[in-house]
């Protein structure tokens, strides 16, 4: 386990990645690019960032080490293959030999969509699934800037088609990130709808992940831990983005869960919050919120001793309910302090949309992970429960 998020700095392994956590780090780039191999670095970012400064830091330190810095700074929310074409033509023209993706999730799966492309060629498309590239990536680091999606802990790029907005989870151990920067300073300058949105899809990637058909003990160690640290902070964040305690847990923890999602998957709540994004453009962790407490509800006859350890973690009683019951009204407690979305008609949907969305829903792939099995008709009842 990695050491106490009370720590102020320290380093470690995670996996096959070093991690270097603590306010500050970002400085320390250049020479950890240095010590990669790296000589050409491309950095992969969103221009949101722009303004905190986040990437002329990032630039400053590699130029600092004698590291040529390249800035792509096109990756968008919920990148397509059109993002990460654009990110590989740059690459190509500059001759890099190092990826860097600085951001949320979105820069980070756009990194490793363009180290897919630039090291073997052909179409994002290609990749849909797993261990699909079958010659060596390029050496990258992941720096996230939001305590969310857990992508700098994970082997996967998602990307989306832009005709349908389907996301391609493209996943090779090759593409993983070989270092991790966690710097607790850069999520100041995530506004609060980020930082709740981030925040409860990190939340729900410790509680998925804790509980899927492909759990097992390392995934549940990583979740499990997660939970505590992300479930005791967020309203801290939330209320005071100035204090650097749940700052640090948080970012620690949205790391841990996504370790846990590369050894175990997720369930259903993701499987109905995709569609959700791609019909009615609802915001990805907006769209899980939604969705996580009717989902926990329903699996609690599978795994109502699960969730029972997930509440045990912060002292939280069932009070005569199941544990699925008491976990998913805790839930929607956070999402209530989040000011997140709490009905689905309050995002535009209607009744008439939910048999398509629960088909789109069923086809998704962590469907199948779910740790009580779904079809389309279980997925449009949890849709209807869930709609006004």
């Amino acid at each position: 386990m990695l050491p106490s998020s009370t720590a102020a700095s320290w380093s470690a392994e995670l996996g096959s990645a070093q991690v270097l956590f603590g306010e500050g780090r970002l400085d320390d780039l250049g020479e950890l690019a240095r010590d990669h191999g790296a000589t050409v670095a491309l950095v992969v970012t969103d221009p949101g960032l722009r303004q905190a400064g986040h990437p002329r830091r990032a630039l400053a330190s590699l130029e600092k080490a004698g590291i040529t810095g390249v800035l792509f700074d096109g990756a968008e929310e919920n990148p397509t293959t059109v993002h990460v074409e654009a990110g590989v033509e740059v690459a190509r023209q500059a001759g890099i030999d190092f990826l860097i993706g600085l951001g949320g999730g979105s820069a980070m799966d756009c990194a490793k969509g363009i180290n897919f492309l630039l090291t073997n060629g052909g179409r994002m498309e290609d990749y849909w699934g797993v261990g699909k590239a079958s010659k060596p990536m390029l050496p990258s680091i992941g720096i996230p800037t939001t305590a969310g999606t857990g992508s700098e802990a994970q082997s996967f790029a998602l990307i989306s088609q832009p005709e349908s907005h389907r996301k391609m989870a493209c996943g090779d151990k090759k593409a993983r990130f070989r270092a991790l920067i966690l710097d607790p300073e850069l999520l100041v300058t995530a506004p609060r709808r980020v930082m709740a949105l981030s925040g409860f899809d990190a939340i729900s990637h410790a509680v998925e992940s804790y509980v899927t058909a492909k759990r097992n003990p390392l995934s549940q160690l990583y979740a499990r831990e997660a939970w505590r640290l992300l479930s005791s902070s967020f309203e801290g964040l939330l209320l005071s983005p100035q204090d650097p305690k749940p700052r640090r847990r948080m970012l620690l923890g949205a790391t841990l869960a996504g370790a846990s999602i590369e050894l175990s998957m997720l369930g259903a709540a993701h499987s109905c919050a995709n569609p959700l994004t791609a019909r009615f453009g609802v915001a990805h962790g907006g769209a899980v919120g939604l969705m996580l407490p009717a989902v926990v509800r329903f699996n609690g006859s599978a795994v109502n001793g699960l969730y029972g350890e997930l509440l045990a973690t912060q002292g939280w009683a069932s009070n005569g309910q199941g544990h699925g019951a008491a976990l998913g009204a805790r839930l929607e407690e956070l999402r209530s302090v989040a000011g997140l979305p709490q009905r689905l008609s309050e995002v535009g949907v209607r009744s008439e949309a939910l048999p398509a969305l629960a088909a789109e829903a069923a086809e998704q792939w962590t469907a199948q992970f779910n740790p009580r099995a779904v079809a389309a008709e279980d997925l449009e009842g949890l849709y209807r429960e869930v709609l006004k």
